[in-house]
């Protein structure tokens, strides 16, 4: 039994994540306690949105935050941006409004500005771009702003949409959607603009949320099939699309599975590294997450970098190509495809190390 201490616990686990910097802040004022992640810094300041969420422990939150933080830092990799990777996530109830939630978001804005541009943040769950608004007023590190890149998840959507075709072709030879049964976990904001975008293509969804209503709306908008969220994972569907939390592809779920393709919006799908072994072994093709919804912070670049809307959407079809390369070289390689992913992407940070070197 471990008997150690919840805060020798978490500095233990801070200590193993290899991180640059972790930082946490409170500011009882405004009742806010929150964790900035910094994992890398090699290829330009770290970039990740801010998750807001009633965690169960602080250890959670911690893991939650390394997790991501490292996500980020691959995902701007691979997609060839030139940003490290971060995280921030602010503990507890998110739906906190008014002027609590202003003094909430503000404390975090100040956090953030303490960091003096090592870190720049957006919105991510439990936060909006009216949110990053609040956080506008205290610190110049924040995008996703009202009127200029706005909301990401349209771009995530489409992302993903792209990768779910280039695995397609992967699988079958076809990057055609039309018939497609697609299993949707998830109909928040990137949840229902995927299943817009795949109804135009011609495919059958099937969906599921935590919120009735959400489920209710993409089934009337879209003629969508709902069924209860534990019976999603074996739902009779060609791909599997997760687009809620993480941690989803695990012991519990892999035996229930049924789709050949998983490709979803949802950051840190597998509960550990083995379970991308597991989806490998069993013959399922699985669009490496981090490549997959890397639409959002290229959507937040047109105002990072001052990309135009033409210039940003063509970077968001590469991920079609990203996804190819992924799959066909972990084919050849004879590696699972999340192993894959992760190699090229340390080849890219190696390159960025010795550049500054």
């Amino acid at each position: 039994m471990d008997d150690k201490p919840p805060s020798t616990k978490i500095c233990e686990l801070y200590a193993a994540a290899e991180h640059e910097k972790v930082v946490l802040w409170s500011d009882p004022k405004s009742d806010y306690r929150g964790i900035i992640a910094v994992h890398s810094t090699v290829l330009g300041p770290a970039v990740g949105g801010t998750r807001f969420w009633h965690y169960a422990s602080d250890e959670e939150a911690s893991r939650d935050a390394l997790r991501l933080s490292r996500g980020m830092t691959y995902k701007n990799a691979l997609a060839g941006l030139p940003f490290g990777g971060g995280k921030s996530v602010i503990i507890g109830d998110n739906r906190v409004e008014g002027e609590a939630r202003a003094a909430l978001l503000r404390a975090h804005g100040r956090f953030i500005e303490s960091l003096c541009g090592l870190y720049i943040t957006a919105e991510d769950v439990g936060t909006t771009p009216a949110d990053m608004e609040y956080v506008r007023q205290e610190t110049r590190h924040v995008a996703g702003l009202q009127g200029k890149s706005g909301n990401p998840s349209p771009v995530t959507a489409f992302g993903v949409r792209r990768a779910m075709q280039a695995a397609a072709q992967h699988r079958w030879g076809s990057d055609e959607l039309s018939g497609r049964k697609v299993a949707i976990q998830g109909c928040g904001s990137t949840g229902y603009y995927l299943a817009k975008e795949l109804r135009e293509c011609g495919a059958r969804l099937i969906v599921t949320d935590v919120d009735a209503a959400r489920v209710q709306r993409v089934a009337e908008e879209f003629g969508a099939t709902p069924v209860a969220p534990e019976e999603i994972f074996g739902a009779d569907a060609d791909i599997f699309a997760p687009c809620a939390l993480g941690g989803i592809i695990n012991d519990e779920t892999l035996p229930q599975l049924k789709a050949g393709i998983i490709t979803g919006s949802a950051n840190n799908q597998l509960g550990e590294e083995r379970h991308g072994d597991a989806l490998e072994e069993l013959g399922i093709t699985y669009s490496p997450d981090y490549v997959a919804n890397a639409g959002g912070i290229i959507n937040g670049c047109r105002e990072l970098l001052g990309w135009g809307r033409d210039q940003t959407i063509s970077k968001v079809h590469a991920i079609y190509d990203t996804v190819q390369s992924v799959l066909s070289q972990a084919a050849e390689a004879g590696i699972p495809a999340h192993r894959m992913a992760d190699r090229l992407a340390e080849a890219r940070l190696s390159q960025g190390q010795a550049s500054d070197s």
